[in-house]
């Protein structure tokens, strides 16, 4: 028997927080194609991305 939805859902947002830190912590020192590549990445990864892109200031460049 499968997992519920529920468990799916949370399992979902664990690795969507990980990834999400993961991509914090190459951007101290990413230089500005590997930007857009990180902002291309959080577009697939989650609805909110442009809100997001605009907080870590992807947009720029």
């Amino acid at each position: 028997m499968g997992c519920s939805e529920r468990q799916k859902e949370i399992k979902r947002r664990r690795k969507r927080r990980q990834q999400m830190t993961n991509i914090k912590r190459r951007l101290k020192k990413a230089t500005v194609s590997e930007k857009a590549h990180l902002a291309e990445k959080l577009r697939r990864m989650t609805p909110g991305a442009e809100e997001l892109i605009e907080r870590f200031e992807l947009a720029k460049g």
